[in-house]
């Protein structure tokens, strides 16, 4: 059984956590022509803006109240009424997502309840969906952001009971934090291949996933049309990826229709559970012929790639949900995961398969890896002096990655995915320089092995 620990100092000296707001804004971009609203001062809109849009290499459009010394003693509500009214004047969104911040939240400012009695009285801001998430700073990470942002929204947007029949082929999909663009998009393909009509919130594959628009937006590019959300009520079921998500799936199935929570389907395993869900849900014994080909290719490359992952010896650090599905994909291809860090602790942590997980930062990580011997590093980019100081292959995973292109085009979910994701591994470790060190030559020292090897024979 997994043992989480903590720390036993109080500095953080390199940081893995990213700040629950960022993630309550990441969801809220995956809303048709939204914008995130952050209540608290410009410095923390600021931090989170430049890992956006290092990340994603993209315009953000996040905005904040830019509260001051007055407001922050005396309460902030009338700047997110005026925040609220130049943005409408300036952009036009259908949505604006507001996230508080620890400078909120330490003042205990009913940031709801205000909120409630200003759009009673401001009757023209009726057209704008207006939605509150509770996410300060000192609270969770990402993930837990982006969770509580999707059941506000799923709050205030869904009814509790349907308007209408339920559809037993719509399906609500619920994708976590970790997962990129192109792997929800893959994962919403799968599900309309079952011949099923998925409603996925927050749906990030049209808003960052890096395309040229006509023209400039001041509001999100895509995402989750307003319109569907209700009807979500509705739907025959409801399939959440992460355990972050199963808050937001059960709130959902007490609107009618059953809960799903499965796991990241990275791997064989997960992935056969995620197709034997589906093929429930949509009441077929027999799956599309494609996937039963990318099904045989994804086991003929965990053949090719076990001889270079099998006793491989990884360190992780991660989001609990993203490293429970990439330290189990790995350990099932023959590695282990002897120094793990993460930022929470879920229900996810304890699926990480590490003897111990240390909620902490990346300096706790450095400390563990000469420790254990890892020889690979799977975290994000704020890894990579680390690695390059430890002499360890470095595996980019998670948010947020600013030192390549492309984060949100890589996919390592489903079988397709899943191939992918091992050949990267093996060629990583392929690809790694090796520096010989008088323990790879057993107990003898390296003169002495020579020493004692066989002659040549004199004819060669």
């Amino acid at each position: 059984m997994t043992r989480i620990t903590h720390p036993d100092r109080a500095l953080s000296t390199n940081p893995l956590k990213v700040s629950a707001p960022l993630g309550a804004a990441m969801a809220y971009l995956g809303i048709e022509r939204a914008i995130p609203l952050f209540h608290g001062a410009q410095g923390c809109t600021a931090f989170a803006m430049v890992h956006l849009v290092r990340h994603f290499k993209e315009a953000i459009p996040l905005q904040t109240t830019a509260m001051n010394e007055v407001s922050a003693i005396l309460g902030g509500g009338e700047q997110i009424e005026e925040a609220i009214e130049n943005l409408r004047k300036r952009a036009n969104p259908r949505f604006i997502g507001i996230a508080s911040t620890a400078l909120t939240e330490t003042r205990g400012e009913d940031v709801a309840g205000e909120l409630r009695a200003m759009l009673a009285r401001r009757e023209d801001f009726a057209d704008t969906r207006v939605v509150y998430a509770a996410t300060p700073d000192f609270h969770g990470g990402l993930e837990e952001g982006w969770a509580r942002a999707v059941e506000a929204i799923i709050d205030a947007m869904v009814p509790e009971t349907a308007a209408g029949p339920r559809l037993p082929a719509q399906v609500n999909l619920l994708p976590g934090s970790h997962l990129t663009p192109a792997e929800v998009e893959a994962i919403a393909d799968l599900v309309r291949a079952f011949g099923l009509d998925p409603i996925v919130l927050p749906d990030l594959t049209d808003s960052l996933d890096g395309h040229l628009a006509e023209d400039w937006s001041g509001c999100s590019l895509g995402g989750t049309p307003l319109a569907r959300i209700p009807l979500m009520a509705q739907s025959g079921a409801t399939i959440a990826i992460g355990e972050a998500m199963r808050p937001a799936a059960e709130r959902l199935a007490r609107r009618g229709g059953a809960a799903h929570v499965l796991q990241t389907p990275i791997g064989l395993r997960a992935t056969d559970a995620f197709v034997a869900a589906l093929m429930e849900i949509a009441g077929t014994r027999d799956v599309p012929a494609r996937l039963k080909r990318d099904r045989a290719r994804l086991q003929d490359a965990c053949l090719d790639a076990h001889f270079h992952t099998a006793g491989l010896k990884v360190a992780l650090g991660a989001e609990p949900d993203l490293a429970a599905a990439l330290g189990q994909a790995m350990v099932a291809m023959g590695a282990q995961i002897v120094a793990a860090v993460s930022t929470t602790s879920t229900a996810a942590t304890a699926q990480i398969p590490a003897e111990q997980v240390l909620l902490g930062d990346l300096g706790d990580l450095e400390r563990l890896i000469p420790e254990t011997g890892a020889k690979m590093l799977i975290t994000h980019a704020q890894g990579r002096m680390m690695a390059e100081r430890l002499h360890v292959a470095h595996l980019r995973a998670g948010f947020p990655i600013f030192d390549r292109l492309g984060a949100q085009d890589v996919c390592r979910v489903l079988y397709a995915g899943s191939r992918a994701f091992y050949y990267e591994v093996a060629n990583l470790v392929l690809s790694h320089p090796h520096r010989p060190a008088p323990e790879d030559f057993g107990a003898l020292p390296i003169d002495e092995e020579f020493t004692h090897a066989p002659a040549p024979s004199a004819r060669h």
